[in-house]
């Protein structure tokens, strides 16, 4: 937690910077909250900035009952554990799901909402910085972290996004031990759907950041763009690589190797898995940022980025047309753009 707080803190320090206020009988407010398992931060100037903010945070608790796979009573939930075929869900959750759907698609499935199984068997959460005696008790001292191959393959076997069918709110599934989750996407749509909302309810500058999922509404108070951190992978202190300035409405949505990990026999073992592997996902690369409007679409992609690896993920993008900007990391650091129209300095 204190690794999760000290990088959010890092990330936002930019973000939030700026007190003074420009937009005529209105007010700044911030707050911050706990919800899709991290620390969430909001900042917004309105007229009515109370109570944007608590709307915020009501329609971020209605989005965690609809999309957690974990919390039982979720919507998302209950889906997992249907007891028929076809299921009717939420307008929020069939939008999320088709999002989840078409970057599967578009991978070839190195995103895949289906997911679930192997990320149980992995239990990167409650692995993390644990050893295998810390973690299994003395009984099970020989015991490894690492999944054995037989529990991967059999995790594999029930992990395929073409056995999901989306039509209208009507999911039905090809086999009942589907299982999805939309980890890989949600925060994304989440973030989206607050700068909607505050974009309908009239807020013109805020800075919605989801755990380290950055989106902006508007210009900051100052009338200036919103420059934004992106954090140097496995910092301790959560330091800066990069500033992006951000135009009105744009995120900047990272995903990194950094995150949820634990190490056996001076191996690395991290959570961004490879659907297609079963195992943490081996291409070089420590983290890849997005930058773009969709918010779901960019949440989605720098996962994907880091299961392609650069040539194949740069090659995807080219074909699918997709025009957001993106941001790799290598493993020692080095860091360079694509898409960006050399507007980023390189390293």
């Amino acid at each position: 937690m204190k690794r999760l707080i000290s990088a959010l803190y890092a990330t936002l320090f930019l973000c939030l910077s700026g007190t003074s206020v420009c937009f005529a009988k209105a007010e700044t407010v911030s707050g911050t909250g706990f919800y899709f398992d991290t620390v969430i931060t909001i900042k917004l100037t309105a007229e009515n900035a109370d109570e944007l903010l608590q709307g915020c945070m009501d329609l971020c608790q209605h989005l965690e009952d609809t999309f957690s796979a974990q919390k039982e009573g979720a919507e998302l939930y209950q889906l997992n554990h249907r007891q028929s075929e076809k299921v009717e869900v939420s307008d929020e959750l069939a939008s999320c799901i088709d999002r989840a759907l078409e970057f599967s698609q578009m991978s070839g499935g190195a995103f895949d909402l289906t997911i679930l199984p192997l990320r149980q068997i992995w239990d990167f959460e409650g692995k993390q910085g644990l050893t295998a005696l810390e973690y299994y008790g003395e009984e099970a001292k020989e015991k490894s972290l690492v999944p054995t191959e037989s529990e991967i393959q059999d995790a594999l076997s029930r992990v395929d996004y073409s056995r999901v069918h989306l039509d209208g709110n009507t999911v039905s599934f090809d086999r009942k031990d589907t299982m999805i989750d939309l980890g890989g996407i949600a925060k994304g749509w989440i973030s989206s759907a607050l700068k909607e909302y505050l974009k309908e309810e009239g807020c013109e500058s805020a800075c919605i950041n989801l755990g380290g999922n950055v989106t902006t509404v508007g210009l900051k108070e100052n009338g200036k763009n919103w420059t934004i951190g992106i954090q140097t992978p496995f910092s301790l202190r959560g330091e800066i690589l990069t500033a992006v300035k951000a135009e009105p409405d744009h995120c900047i949505i990272s995903s990194g190797t950094y995150e949820r990990y634990f190490e056996e026999d001076g191996v690395l073992y991290h959570h961004i898995l490879d659907p297609r592997s079963g195992y943490p996902a081996e291409v070089g690369l420590s983290q890849v940022s997005m930058v773009g409007m969709d918010d779901a679409a960019c949440d989605a992609l720098a996962t994907i980025g880091l299961v392609l690896g650069r040539e194949d993920f740069e090659k995807m993008m080219e074909e699918n047309g997709r025009e957001e900007e993106v941001l790799f990391t290598d493993e020692d650091l080095a860091f360079s753009w694509f898409n960006d129209g050399g507007e980023h300095e390189r390293q």
